[in-house]
């Protein structure tokens, strides 16, 4: 009789070699991916190597490599025996996870349900500051994200928004944004006002159309229960029952971001999400972000997550794009 992954994670502890007993062979082709594709970026990311034989699997490398590939590979197969995809990305989010478990054994976090359900899919934690940011999320009704791109900061919020909007918890969802140019200067936009503020907001568009069908979207931005406006038609408003973003927020000034913090009304929950690295604002300009970590400081009820180039979740290339950046400019500060 086999056993289940979780009852052999002691076969061989510390000892860079352990070896997992699958009790569903059905479930192998999906774990490994097709063509062992799994399984190959396990052993390019840890450095060890994986034999499967039958219904084993063969571990070996160095011993903490070894035990984060037993962690997430045992992860990723209750995954599947729960009925969730197993792809390239959740791959990425089993290592990332596996990494944390190893690091602070009392961690268990990744073990919950870290993700929203959406129309179209289910979106989960990539990553444990990931994991950390939905919690906030659920358990706070002032959420900042800070953090460089890629980091999933904008996405999983307008993921948390769907959910609760599907839920019927919030009435409707407002997305918005600054219109600053990143450092270039667009000059006349033709046609009306929502061609002309468009461009600025389509990354939160791309973000809905991953979640809702277009056809959802639609009927849903017409009674208004999904708004996306830029930031200056939040002024004299009180969002009630509502779930607000505001992306971008590195590029408000103290009086916008003030404004459109004082927004919140009852029954609503709001995030607030920027890259302070990437303020697009003219120089001498205090950026609005800023000034608000500074001003609601230790403000109960309030949660800030940052995240860094370790949370990246786009392309491998990104994080490593981003971490180069940070290592320059702290070579110059130190100056």
């Amino acid at each position: 009789m086999s056993a289940a992954p979780s009852d052999l994670a002691a076969a061989a502890p510390g000892s860079g070699r352990a070896q997992i007993e699958f009790d569903d062979n059905l479930l192998l082709p999906l774990l490994y991916g097709e063509r062992d594709a799994h399984l190959d970026q396990i052993e390019r990311q840890l450095g060890v190597a994986l034999v499967p034989r039958g219904n084993r699997l063969a571990i070996s490398g160095s011993a903490s490599a070894t035990e984060i590939a037993h962690l997430a590979l045992t992860s990723l197969y209750e995954r599947l025996k729960r009925g969730q995809e197993v792809d390239i990305a959740a791959v990425d989010a089993a290592l990332r996870f596996a990494q944390t478990e190893r690091d602070d054994k009392n961690l268990s976090l990744w073990r919950e349900d870290a993700g929203f359900r959406t129309r179209k899919r289910r979106i989960a934690a990539r990553s444990p500051a990931q994991a950390l940011y939905v919690k906030a999320m659920r358990e706070h009704e002032l959420v900042f994200g800070l953090g460089p791109a890629g980091t999933g900061k904008t996405y999983l919020a307008v993921a948390a928004a769907v959910d609760l909007l599907m839920t019927g918890r919030v009435e409707r969802i407002i997305l918005s944004r600054p219109a600053v140019e990143a450092g270039e200067r667009l000059g006349f936009l033709p046609g009306d006002l929502r061609d002309k503020v468009d461009p600025y907001l389509r990354p939160l568009f791309d973000a809905l159309n991953d979640m809702l069908p277009a056809d959802q979207i639609a009927k849903r931005m017409s009674s208004g229960e999904i708004e996306v406006a830029p930031l200056a038609f939040m002024r004299g408003r009180t969002l009630a029952h509502a779930f607000v973003i505001l992306d971008e927020a590195q590029n408000t000034t103290p009086m916008q971001m003030k404004m459109f913090l004082t927004r919140l009304g009852e029954g609503s929950r709001m995030v607030v999400t920027g890259d302070p690295t990437q303020v697009d604002l003219p120089p001498q300009t205090r950026s609005g972000l800023a000034d608000a970590l500074e001003a609601i400081d230790r403000v109960d009820g309030v949660a800030v997550m940052r995240f860094s180039e370790k949370d990246v979740v786009r392309h491998a290339l990104v994080a490593r794009i981003v971490g180069a950046y940070e290592a320059r400019d702290s070579k110059v500060k130190k100056r």
